[in-house]
């Protein structure tokens, strides 16, 4: 067959289905233009599942009459102009493909009126080349863009549509999503006539969280921490959920780059990396993030449906989001909402107390004799245990009156040998001794390693690794990332490495196999956390090992030190393993357990 030129029409159709895949993909391109016109309040009316008609009405600049019909020619856009823009893109959309494509798979009509014309003009097109000419129409300052029939002149397509009840939900996703990006802007909902929601526009922090309840839940908001730290140009914001708010599925995780939804492996990697120490296994983190930076330094014309950005600087931007997280997720300890008054905001709400999680089940007692012949936990960590006035018990009720209460109160006595039952100014909380001291110790392991460094020792027999030819040449080009981490790693040949030298905590770790994942992580992530995470898993076991064990008693002064460790200690909520160390039940919870007042 020889060569020649598509038709317009059909160079439209294979445009439309890289970004019309089904009536959510309509609704995403429309509101994002409408958003980047500068709307401040934007209608959307659907019906069938958007299988029938589409609408979108805002309140932006508008389109002038001369410039209706060129909106609908394709790589038309008012959004860049050079190369040097490309680059830099600052709005959502900017390739000018959007109406062009749903134009050919629809009966699309465009009204619209500029901010300085007397009237609107609207233009029709039927899914053929042909554009009448506008005509007058009233309109308001705006834009509104009907689509009806999708896909009506590709039936191949429309069959593949799912129910209207699931091609709604997608829509509907696609909303709530945009709803997130951009709180100033005012949005409603209809679905076949009826309002599925209305929501004002959100000037401050306190009415973003109000249209993040009705969006996410409120007991995300209830259980989250809002963060907001800068460094340079660099700012990340938002909530996270805390540890106990954890998911069964990661179905919960907004992150905005510069006020555009992706999903990115880098992002996911480094939050992911943030919350390694206080997340039970299987569990997936919630949060909704917006992350700000120059538009030079991320390049979001890489996808058609500019749903994956690639950053410059990969290994800076990952540093810089899990440390921002990191840091927020260590200030999550019995009283303290907010960790750090420099770095983070006050939370949206205020973060109720963990609640008790099906997961919280104590740990048996460990027939390991590590640590075993210590008595008590006051021997184990004398300066606590010899804190007196409000680390102590008060001898009376009297005398507790007199001393501010802590956040986890002072002990009343031991369950079973395994829970601490205390009281607050709240209620009752309820610690499970082992999973708190178990935290408490390997957070004192941690601060110790780093602050004596990493100690190595040279293998004497050195270990060869296979690996590709692109693995070595970067193990050559970077052997820091190695080195600081106690690893002497050679390259040998095209394809091999050779280990020299390992960290002393991992002498008895398979080294190859280590070496291997971090390279594969480099190349995934351009950072890695492999060896990092090994040795904290050793710290983790030599915790758990040292730390006291079910059935042990102890006196209240011993109960009370624990408690007062555990009020200054970093990410005290959760073990080691992610599972909750203390629970909280107001009185108000005590009451309705005993039916009191009703």
């Amino acid at each position: 067959m020889s060569i020649r030129l598509l038709p317009p029409q059909l160079i439209n159709q294979i445009a439309a289905g890289e970004v019309v895949e089904r009536p959510a993909s309509v609704i995403k391109e429309l509101l994002e233009n409408s958003l980047d016109a500068g709307a401040r309040q934007i209608e959307i009316d659907v019906e069938q599942g958007g299988k029938r008609l589409l609408r979108v009405r805002d309140d932006g600049t508008g389109i002038p009459r001369d410039e209706l019909a060129l909106a609908l020619s394709r790589h038309a856009t008012s959004k860049i102009a050079s190369l040097e823009e490309l680059e830099q893109v600052a709005s959502l959309g900017f390739r000018g493909e959007a109406l062009p494509s749903i134009a050919s798979v629809s009966r699309l009509s465009l009204s619209s009126r500029a901010l300085d014309a007397d009237t609107g003009w609207t233009v029709e097109a039927d899914g053929s080349e042909r554009i009448e000419a506008p005509r007058p129409a009233a309109h308001p300052v705006g834009t509104s863009v009907e689509v009806r029939e999708l896909f009506f002149n590709t039936p191949a397509r429309r069959k593949f549509l799912r129910t209207d009840t699931t091609e709604y939900k997608h829509i509907e996703d696609v909303v709530r999503r945009l709803a997130m990006s951009r709180f100033s802007v005012g949005l409603t909902l209809r679905h076949n006539r009826k309002q599925v929601f209305r929501l004002p526009p959100a000037g401050t922090q306190e009415e973003a969280a109000r249209r993040l309840a009705r969006l996410c839940g409120a007991p995300f908001v209830d259980h989250s921490l809002y963060v907001s730290q800068q460094t340079g140009e660099l700012r990340l914001s938002g909530w996270v959920g805390l540890p106990t708010f954890s998911r069964s599925q990661a179905d919960l995780q907004y992150f905005f780059v510069n006020g555009r939804m992706v999903r990115d492996k880098l992002i996911t990697h480094a939050v992911r990396q943030a919350y390694q120490d206080v997340l039970y296994h299987g569990r997936h983190p919630a949060y909704v993030l917006y992350f700000e930076l120059d538009p030079a330094l991320v390049d979001v014309n890489v996808h058609p449906a500019k749903s994956e950005v690639r950053f410059r600087d990969s290994r800076a931007i990952h540093g810089f989001i899990f440390q921002a997280l990191h840091q927020a997720l260590a200030g999550v300890r019995p009283g303290q909402g907010q960790p750090g008054e420099a770095a983070f905001a006050a939370p949206a709400r205020e973060p109720a107390a963990p609640s008790p999680a099906p997961t919280a089940r104590h740990q048996q007692a460990i027939p390991l004799q590590a640590l075993e012949q210590v008595a008590t936990y006051a021997a184990l960590h004398p300066a606590a245990a010899s804190v007196s006035g409000a680390a102590a018990m008060p001898e009376t009720v009297a005398d507790a009156d007199a001393v501010e209460t802590p956040p986890l109160g002072y002990a009343l006595g031991q369950l079973h040998g395994i829970y601490i039952l205390s009281q607050n100014a709240r209620g009752l909380v309820l610690v499970d001794m082992h999973a708190a001291h178990e935290r408490i110790t390997y957070e004192r392991l941690k601060t110790a390693h780093a602050e004596t460094g990493i100690r190595s020792q040279p293998l004497l027999v050195p270990v060869t690794v296979s690996v590709s030819e692109r693995e070595a040449a970067l193990a050559e080009s970077d052997p820091g990332v190695f080195r600081e981490l106690g690893f002497e790693v050679d390259r040998l040949g095209p394809e091999q490495l050779v280990i020299r030298q390992v960290p002393t905590l991992l002498a008895g770790a398979d080294a190859a196999a280590l070496v291997r994942d971090v390279l594969s992580d480099l190349l995934e992530h351009g950072v890695s956390t492999r060896l990092r995470e090994a040795m904290n898993d050793i710290l983790s076991t030599l915790a758990c090992h040292g730390s006291v064990r079910a059935n042990r008693q102890l006196t209240l002064a011993e109960m009370n030190a624990l408690l007062r460790d555990m009020e200054h200690t970093e990410r005290s909520g959760q073990c080691n393993h992610g599972r909750p160390t203390w629970v909280q039940f107001s009185l108000a919870e005590l009451d309705r357990l005993f039916l009191r007042g009703q």
